[in-house]
């Protein structure tokens, strides 16, 4: 551990002096974050938690969202937009003026290029753009540039308005520098061999360095459109250990510490030099109950495992301020969230739903779980509870390629997971948890109730009505009479939504802990 702190106080003293007290550059924002998940930085590719929040502060999208209140959209490289009568056609007018790093105009084009990058490259995250009716072979007629100032977007059918606008503020809408980036490109690859390292963006920062699980480094765009932010620099240093995130917080060797357990967590709050900050996440934890296990396919031993987790006494204690109850596939601040919690630690009541599916006895199952905390802590809580009525569960320890290859083989018998929305429109979890267009083996789509074998042709005909649905008000209810449904009915046992908690300094203020695991932003930081 010493060796760790002598490392970082090291590679602070490279980017500017430090008083002999520990301290951090006033005008530069330090963090201790957990960055091992990236795996490129090329927009069209990144799909994972903290790429995509890299992503968030370094490149503009054509719109945005008010992280507060995310039914509030505005235009960010777009200054205005129409929606044609017929709900297909989406016209933006861009922002005049703006430039990119390199000193090129950002113009229509470079949104068009961007956007039809992504779906010939085809990577992780296409589909979001792709669900549009968008392909290699048409997306260049379909989305198109005017003129310099004037963007086209056509798509298949006439989806919610709001389902399409959503999707137009994920990562995988980061606008690109066309210009830099195909200077860069090699073989045909549109520059995604240069870009997976480099920046072609406009935000309120830059890329300066990233170094593959050791450290990420942004510079101040000091002539970003939208005003330079008060930190001409971010440095993210990969820490993994949250002991080691809280002795540095304390030191005053960073500024901020993101990925603090429960323990830290209640020692922090004791600490007047530190100070803690929160924010709901649209991510939500579940069991997963395969429906090909003959137990696990009976409606009553459904239900009655949902009776069988104390939701309560986890939140408590080894979740504490980490997670929230929540037992509906849509998360909270989501249109047509359902907010209703019929379910507790009720014994007698699983019991009894198990023995009128004729297991008054219980049964053996099995559960693939990441051996990662609190993740390890929540299954053997579950264990413990299932036991009370019967029901031996095993616990199968692995990492989390072990268990995804598993889960998404359709070989598990119960898998604990988490599920975070790709964007901020109920279509993206009722997509996963509430369709099933194909239930076969060798699906071409593979969402959640694909992966537990739940085949469930009307509520995936039920899904595919609310995301055409233009009136926000009927829409929303048709997404409550789907979750009711769903949450009385289905395979999965949802139990909680997450809390995002960082342990940040008392001189640091103005760090925004947003709803998606992009809009964690940096740009309103300042040190008093």
């Amino acid at each position: 551990m010493r060796k760790l702190f002598a490392c970082v106080v090291t590679a602070l003293m490279a980017v500017a002096a430090v008083p002999s007290q520990a301290e951090t550059p006033r005008d530069a924002l330090v963090m201790a974050f957990q960055i091992d998940d990236i795996i490129s930085l090329d927009p069209a590719e990144m799909f994972e938690f903290t790429a995509l929040e890299y992503a968030g502060n370094t490149y503009d999208r054509l719109i945005g969202y008010d992280v507060k209140d995310v039914s509030k959209i505005f235009g960010v490289a777009a200054e205005s937009w129409t929606i044609s009568d017929d709900g297909k056609t989406f016209t933006f007018k861009m922002r005049p003026g703006v430039k990119f790093p390199s000193g090129n105009p950002l113009t229509a084009e470079d949104a068009a290029f961007s956007l039809q990058r992504a779906v010939i490259l085809d990577k992780s995250p296409a589909f979001i753009l792709t669900q549009f009716g968008f392909t290699a072979d048409n997306v260049m007629e379909k989305i198109r540039a005017v003129d310099d100032t004037t963007l086209v977007i056509e798509t298949d059918q006439a989806y919610a308005p709001t389902f399409v606008l959503y999707c137009l503020t994920a990562g995988i809408a980061s606008i690109v520098d066309k210009t830099l980036v195909m200077e860069h490109e090699q073989d045909g690859d549109m520059g995604n061999g240069w870009l997976k390292t480099n920046y072609a963006g406009v935000g309120p920062f830059k890329l300066r360095q990233w170094k593959a699980n050791e450290s990420l480094t942004l510079d101040s765009n000091d002539s970003y459109w939208g005003g330079a932010p008060a930190m001409k620099r971010v440095i993210i240093r990969h820490i993994v250990e949250a002991a080691t995130q809280q002795l540095l917080l304390e030191k005053g060797d960073i500024d901020i510490a993101r990925n603090l357990g429960p323990d830290q967590l209640v020692t922090l709050r004791n600490n007047p030099d530190v100070y803690l900050q929160d924010g709901v996440k649209g991510a939500v934890y579940y069991l997963g109950l395969n429906q090909k296990h003959e137990a696990l396919s009976k409606p009553q031993v459904r239900q009655a495992l949902k009776y069988l987790v104390d939701y309560q006494g986890m939140e408590s204690t080894i979740v504490r301020d980490l997670m929230r109850n929540h037992q509906a596939f849509l998360p909270s601040g989501f249109l047509g969230a359902l907010e209703a919690k019929p379910f507790t630690l009720d014994i007698g009541k699983a019991k009894q739903l198990l023995a009128e599916a004729g297991y008054p006895d219980g049964f053996k199952v099995t559960m693939d779980t990441r051996s990662t905390s609190p993740i390890m802590d929540m299954a053997q809580a579950i264990q413990a509870t299932f036991a009370q009525a019967g029901v031996e569960l095993e616990i199968i320890p692995g990492d989390g390629s072990q268990t995804l290859t598993k889960y998404r083989a359709r070989n598990h018998d119960i898998y604990i997971g988490r599920w975070g929305p790709d964007y901020q429109d109920p279509h993206t979890n009722a997509d996963t948890f509430a369709r099933n267009p194909d239930n076969s083996d060798d699906a071409q789509s593979k969402p959640l109730a694909w992966r537990n074998a739940w085949d469930i042709p009307e509520m995936t005909k039920e899904a595919d009505a609310a995301v055409l649905e233009r009136d926000p008000a009927k829409r929303a209810q048709m997404y409550l009479d789907l979750q009711k449904v769903h949450q009385a009915t289905s395979p999965f046992v949802i139990m909680f939504q997450q809390t995002e908690v960082a342990g940040v300094r008392a001189d640091t203020k103005g760090f925004i802990i947003g709803p998606s695991f992009d809009d964690n932003h940096y740009r309103d930081v300042t040190k008093q």
